[in-house]
């Protein structure tokens, strides 16, 4: 059995066997059903009519058992970047505030979890740091006046859209070089006497930002600890010097601050690295108590959502949130003509590939074959859902049609992309298969129970807090297929169209 099955097979059995809370009262009644999609031929988030009727012809049945639920959302969003406000700043006023709203009005994508850098990263225009003078161990040159060009600027203004509620999580790319035993913002490690530093450093950050009035749920320690080859800004931790760091020095350094904001261990690849940092941290009594949730990315893989490490380490820590903090269509123009994905319909063509279709050892290239972008994102979304994550984040919410700037040449794509030069916005299907979940699934909302769902007709479904469920259903076969939601006693007739995604809300 190759990786891949394995994958699926263990997503399908977790799926089903999750630690569910079982409930006794009976579902009440629906009241309106309201269906929007998505398809390869040009719906986007489209309102469909449908009805409470019979469906006797109906191909598949989805039955929702909302008595039994799962895990509980912190949100679904994507990036705040230096990159994307500096694309944004580059547009006309009434184009720079359509894109905001569309990401987090109510009426559009009603973004609720977001994510953004602490210093700078490879989506930033330059290296830079918060603590410039070299030495400045009491950081009393600390400032976060290069936020204020264009990252502090995209976010306040997210702030101020009609409607707009989103909690924010930071992570650090890098320690300030001279932190670090190579002195330099790519790779290295911190220096032993520098760990309380650069603890000291994250919760200036976070104290500076809260004055702005811009409060940080959540912190990652690191991202990608793990490294990326020295490419852009890294910084290099084991589990055990993780361990030692969230123990002895930042962990300590959150509880004093006064600050209400989460700490979640890990931010990188759900794969077997995985397991070993939660048997290290989440095994060490001292660690886990400063820990809230582990986060996760996604690059291990264009097929599968990492199943099989998800489940390993929920069956061991079944009290530990996994939150999905990154993934992108990454390595834009390593393989594909430039300029491709400016065309809708590329997005269902399995002509992407990432960073491992070229540069991956062999043995794991069968896991980075050429995929469909659309598929990606939305299988991730249902997959990852199905599989207990709960938050899911995308990476940068606007750059330009290149994949960019970004000051390393590593190109990516983002929902939204800019032309600045015609002071155009091309909001790509991407923009969408998000949409479909992070507006209809709300912070709060508890999966629940469904059956009928499979590879081919791949289906998620939450109660949000207001009672309403939605139901997010995405046909991966090149056919239409008709399929009903049952609800109690109430059945809903549906058909979706061939690689197409619908959510249906009922109230």
């Amino acid at each position: 059995m190759n990786r891949t099955t394995c994958s699926l097979l263990a997503l399908a059995l977790t799926s089903a066997c999750a630690s569910a809370e079982p409930q006794t009262q009976a579902a009440p009644a629906v009241s309106t059903v309201e269906l929007y999609q998505t398809t390869r031929a040009g719906d986007r988030i489209k309102r469909v009519e449908v009805s409470l009727a019979p469906a006797p012809d109906a191909e598949r049945r989805l039955t929702l058992d909302p008595s039994t639920t799962f895990q509980t959302l912190e949100g679904i969003g994507g990036s705040f970047t230096e990159a994307s406000g500096q694309v944004l700043s580059e547009l006309s006023a009434g184009k720079r505030d359509e894109v905001l709203k569309a990401y987090f009005s109510p009426e559009g994508s009603h973004y609720s979890l977001t994510r953004t850098h602490i210093g700078s990263c490879d989506f930033s225009v330059k290296h830079y740091s918060y603590a410039p003078v070299p030495d400045d161990v009491a950081l009393e040159h600390f400032t976060i006046e290069p936020d204020r060009n264009y990252l502090l600027p995209m976010i306040k203004d997210a702030q101020k859209v009609e409607g707009a509620s989103f909690k924010v999580l930071s992570s650090p790319w890098t320690a300030p070089p001279w932190m670090k035993d190579n002195g330099w913002w790519h790779g290295g490690e911190l220096k032993p006497e520098h760990y309380s530093t650069f603890a000291d450093y994250i919760v200036r950050y976070l104290k500076a930002y809260q004055a702005e009035g811009i409060p940080v749920w959540g912190i990652t320690p690191e991202n990608e600890p793990l490294g990326n080859g020295g490419n852009w800004e890294s910084l290099h931790f084991n589990a055990e010097q993780m361990r030692m760091f969230i123990a002895d020095h930042l962990g300590p350094a959150l509880a004093a601050s006064g600050l209400d904001t989460t700490l979640w261990m890990y931010d990188q690849n759900r794969e077997e690295e995985m397991i070993e940092w939660a048997n290290v941290i989440l095994g060490d009594e001292r660690a886990a108590s400063f820990v809230d949730g582990m986060a996760v990315h996604w690059y291990q893989s264009t097929v599968d959502v990492g199943a099989e490490a998800l489940a390993h380490v929920q069956e061991k820590f079944p009290n530990t949130p996994i939150l999905h903090s990154e993934g992108c269509i990454d390595a834009m123009g390593d393989d594909e003509p430039v300029g491709c994905w400016l065309e809708d319909d590329w997005y269902w063509r399995p002509a992407a590939t990432d960073w491992g279709f070229i540069w991956a050892p062999d043995e794991d290239k069968p896991a980075h074959p050429p995929y469909r972008p659309f598929y990606r994102y939305t299988r991730d979304l249902i997959g990852g859902l199905n599989q207990g994550l709960v938050g899911w984040i995308d990476w940068n919410m606007v750059l330009d049609t290149r994949g960019g700037p970004n000051h390393v040449r590593n190109y990516c794509l983002a929902p939204v992309m800019v032309d600045s030069g015609r002071d155009h916005v091309y909001y790509s299907p991407l923009y969408y298969s998000v949409a479909h979940f992070s507006r209809f699934m709300r912070p709060g909302a508890r999966r629940i129970a469904m059956d009928g769902h499979d590879d081919d007709l791949m289906a998620t479904a939450v109660q949000n807090p207001d009672g309403s469920i939605a139901v997010a259903v995405f046909n991966l076969t090149q056919g239409p297929v008709a399929y009903a939601v049952e609800h109690g006693d109430q059945t809903i007739p549906i058909t979706i169209e061939a690689q197409a995604l619908q959510t249906l809300v009922l109230r």
